[in-house]
């Protein structure tokens, strides 16, 4: 992925949370990344809850945590293997609005349908709901493998 003429290499932008949805949109990030020429970045959101105030509790490190958790999804996603062409980065920011940002002249940006949360009986989670309509690239929404059996 060398770039050419000093251009940026293209990229895909994908929403990481833990959740097994966020992993399967890591799997797809790396079957597709090879054929668009891109490098591929995990980009999970922290930041402090509201209901903290200034009580935060010392020694308490919520962008390690995040840190954490990103590469534990991305290792639990690619069984410890991880793509060489990958990115990991922990913002601070309400989740919607990190992706965003982050998939600013992005090739790509692929988020699970639902996350960590919510009500499970909704197709789209609030944060994909979010993206899919105002993101500034194309936004893969992935669902589960498992899809109810419906009767067409």
């Amino acid at each position: 992925m060398d770039s050419e003429l000093g251009q940026k290499p293209e990229r895909i932008v994908v929403g990481v949370d833990g959740s097994e949805q966020s992993q399967l949109a890591l799997s797809w990030a790396a079957q597709l990344a090879p054929s668009l020429d891109c490098w591929i970045e995990a980009v999970i959101a922290w930041r402090f809850p509201a209901t903290y105030g200034f009580a935060i509790p010392s020694g308490w490190n919520p962008e390690y945590d995040a840190q954490t958790s990103l590469e534990d999804a991305v290792d639990a996603a690619f069984d410890g293997d991880r793509p060489t062409q990958m990115k990991l980065l922990a913002r601070q920011g309400l989740p919607a609005k990190v992706l965003l940002d982050a998939s600013a002249g992005a090739r790509m940006l692929i988020v699970g349908s639902r996350g960590h949360g919510g009500f499970a009986g909704l197709l789209l989670g609030s944060v994909s709901s979010v993206v899919a309509e105002h993101a500034r690239c194309p936004v893969l929404v992935v669902h589960p493998a498992s899809a109810p059996d419906l009767d067409v």
